[in-house]
């Protein structure tokens, strides 16, 4: 029997305000936080209110036979506890059904794998501690930032207690071989991977809707052929979960086709199963990841963040602050700096043009790549100031309420 492993990632940014070259040294306030609760309100409102509903009401009607996964940011969380309590108790229901997988990933959906090890594992052992807080699970599979992976990550995911992770089923990693199946990390052999259907996923993450596109319209039925049809032992679908009303809009059927869609597999005898029960299996090999893949773009790699000049130049800069940042002991400026670590910041200031960019420029709220970078670097400087002023505390490992990992 073919299982599907359904998992959707929810975040939502810390966007900045058009922070000027004047406003230097003369206000202190980075974040807009009216803009950041409005998008927020909207979202939740098209999207994850009724998604959490028709979930939990689909759960309960297969008895538990239908089983999806999550993965909140903890941006996300923070909005929604401060902005959207209402929302937050939504998820926590969804969760209580019982069948609901939370997973692990970068408290603030962060590059910091590409850039500090130190900073990594601080952000996910928060992450795991604030799901675990509101929600009453551990996570036991990780999902990094935008599926970024690639094997020299794999032991320290596998040395925070991690059992599986997911990851990008891109061809040039794939090769021959198919994604339907559970595979090694090559340098963390007890470490399972669980890579993406990307063509069965962005289906319905990216086509559901496209009149032009050959498979439209997309109904629960013809999808739930196609997985019947695919070969292998799980079918791994990953998409953001704001597909569900928000990129792809009520009108186009996107939550009937979701409602419908766990019957369809069924009776099909495919079944649904968790992450945590993908990991637990035996993997038929390993699966080499020589350098960093993600689900981004038609490249799949990372130069959606890093990609040219101005991004390199505003990861740099941020990562050189790291250090002076957390000696201050300063809970504003070190809460401050690590939003700013949030890859959308760095994906805004994306130059790719033609579909790729298309994409960029729907999700940035700025008018250019540059804007995004000029607003970025203006905040880089005015913490860099503010930390000049600020004496060094002597317990700043601790500012954040975490604990290195032995």
């Amino acid at each position: 029997m073919t299982a599907i492993c359904i998992y959707a990632q929810v975040h939502q940014p810390f966007r900045l305000r058009q922070y000027r070259l004047f406003d230097i040294g003369t206000d202190g306030e980075y974040f807009d936080t009216e803009t950041n609760r409005r998008l927020l309100r909207r979202v939740a409102d098209k999207c994850y209110l009724p998604a959490n509903r028709l979930l939990a009401e689909q759960i309960r009607r297969s008895n538990g036979q239908f089983k999806v996964a999550l993965s909140l940011s903890g941006a996300l969380i923070d909005q929604l506890a401060e902005w959207a309590p209402d929302v937050l108790e939504s998820f926590q229901d969804l969760v209580a059904t019982g069948g609901v997988e939370l997973l692990g990933e970068t408290y603030y959906h962060s590059l910091a794998s590409l850039s500090s090890e130190e900073e990594f594992v601080e952000q996910v052992v928060r992450h795991s501690r604030t799901i675990e807080r509101y929600f009453g699970q551990r996570p036991t599979v990780f999902r990094n930032t935008e599926l970024i992976y690639w094997d020299g990550l794999a032991p320290t995911i596998a040395r925070l207690g991690f059992k599986g992770v997911m990851v990008e089923g891109a061809d040039h990693v794939m090769g021959w071989r198919s994604a339907n199946h559970v595979y090694a990390a090559a340098t963390a052999p007890e470490l399972r991977l669980i890579p993406r259907n990307y063509r069965l996923s962005d289906d319905v993450g990216f086509r559901f809707s496209n009149r032009g596109w050959d498979g439209w319209p997309l109904t629960s039925e013809k999808y739930g052929e196609w997985l019947a049809g695919s070969p292998g032992d799980s079918i791994h679908l990953f998409v953001d979960y704001e597909t569900f009303g928000e990129h792809q809009w009520a009108d186009t059927g996107i939550f009937d086709f979701l409602a419908h869609l766990p019957g369809q597999c069924l009776s099909r005898g495919l079944s649904f199963v968790h992450p945590a029960e993908l990991a637990a299996r035996a993997p038929i090999a390993p699966l080499p990841f020589e350098r960093p893949t993600s689900w981004a773009d038609m490249e799949r790699d990372t130069t959606a963040w890093l990609g040219n000049r101005l991004q390199h130049a505003a990861q740099e800069r941020l990562y050189g602050l790291r250090a002076t940042v957390l000696a201050t002991g300063d809970g504003r400026l070190v809460e401050a700096w690590r939003r700013l670590t949030t890859s959308d910041h760095l994906y805004y200031m994306c130059t790719k043009w033609f579909a790729d960019g298309d994409v960029h420029k729907y999700f940035s709220p700025y008018q250019s790549p540059y804007d995004a970078f000029i607003a970025f670097m203006n905040v880089a400087q005015d913490l860099e100031q503010s930390v000049a002023a600020t004496p060094v505390g002597d317990a700043w490992l601790h500012t954040a309420g975490l604990a290195c990992v032995a």
